[in-house]
Formats: C-alpha cells, structure tokens, sequence
C-alpha cells in the first residue's frame, strides 16, 4: 500500500473510532430571558459558599421553584438549602419585592401585610429608604402529621423593619464582577434588633445573602 494510500486508511479508521466511541452527555445550560430587574423565573438557581470560605466548600442553593399559594395568596416560591438546612420561601414581585412568609420542614412563618424587601424598580438608589411593620404568627406545620390537622399556633408578634440603600458599588465575588447595590436591613422585634445587609444586583439577584454568603455562580447570564 502507498503512503498516501495508508494515510487515507488511518484517518477513516481514526473517524470510525471517534463516531464509535461512546459520546459523555454534556449537561445542557438553560436559556434564560428576560429574567426581569428582580429575577423570579421558574428554573433560575444561584450557588453560594459563606463570605471567607473556599469556593469549593459545601454550597448552598437557591432556586425559583414557582408559582405556588400561600395561604390562599398567590405567590412565587423559592428554595435554599444546604449543609443540612432546607426552606422555602413565599415571595411576590410587584411594584418591588415582597416576603408573604417561609417554611422550614415543621415550622410556618407568616407575615400580615407581607414585608417589602426591595423596593420599586425606580426606587432602588442610593439614600432612599423605606420602613414598615407586620404581624408575625410562627406556627407548627401540623398538616404534615394528618392532613386534617390545623395549624398549632407558637408565638405570635409585631416585627418592624427599616431598608436602607447605602451605595452603588462595583464588587467582584467568585461568579464574576458586578454593580451592586449595598442595602440594610433592620429587623426590630419583641427579643430586640437585628441588623444585616445584602449585595443585589439588578437582574441577577443577591450576590450577598442577608446570612452573608457570596454569590459562586448562576445557571444563567
């Protein structure tokens, strides 16, 4: 056989093998658009590691698992969990963001009228800030026992709040670059005063969590 004869021959064989071998599924990453200023698509998730902490440390997530209702009031529900924890959260996006109340495995939260997290998408600059105040009933999940069970009230109590937007700032987490706004939060209630404050990024979401963790990375652009 001729060079160029066996050359040809090498390179049909080397085709065969590679169209015969078995081919590694590469996961597909979902297309989001229009994922809104205050991102609340079904499907969305976001990856974190607590500030400090390598990125390859246990994560947690959060992810838009959909419309659902909430005590009879349509809502969007969100998870996050890791390391052991689990919850869902109750949220609506109107004129701003707001939590209606959350689930842990056993325990219900309720928050009449719900708390306004973020505000108007005009709104959400620096130096505004805004206040409220709800009803808080914390009670346990007892459907969970036997459907027909009612709830069994725990506490119940007035929850005040103050969000303040500081600045507008760029940061740099492990998912990238970002301009964020800096927000505060002030919790007050009948144990006392909590502060936290969170990164949000107009259509990406908190790039910090109020539990300070940093955002690692998005299954969208």
């Amino acid at each position: 056989m001729s060079r160029p004869m066996r050359v040809h021959a090498l390179l049909a064989l080397g085709i065969l093998l590679t169209a015969c071998a078995p081919q590694v599924a590469q996961k597909a990453r979902p297309e989001f658009k229009d994922v809104g200023f205050y991102p609340a698509l079904t499907g969305l998730e976001w990856v974190y590691v607590p500030e400090g902490e390598k990125v390859t440390a246990p994560p947690y997530r959060a992810r838009i698992e959909g419309p659902a209702s909430f005590l009879g009031q349509e809502a969007i529900r969100v998870y996050m969990g890791g390391r052991g924890e689990e919850r869902r959260y109750y949220r609506r996006v109107d004129r701003g963001v707001w939590l209606l109340g959350f689930e842990d495995p056993s325990v219900r939260v309720i928050f009449t009228p719900p708390i306004r997290e973020y505000p108007p998408e005009e709104d959400l600059k620096e130096g505004y800030r805004y206040e409220g105040e709800a009803a808080v009933r914390m009670e346990l999940r007892m459907e969970l026992l036997s459907p027909s069970r009612p709830p069994e009230p725990l506490r119940e109590g007035r929850l005040s709040y103050l969000i303040e937007v500081l600045e507008k700032r760029e940061v740099r987490v492990p998912a990238g670059g970002f301009q964020i706004y800096r927000i505060r939060q002030r919790y007050k209630d009948e144990q006392g005063e909590t502060l936290y404050e969170v990164w949000f990024a107009p259509y990406v979401g908190e790039v910090r969590t109020r539990e300070g963790r940093i955002l690692v990375e998005t299954n969208f652009r």
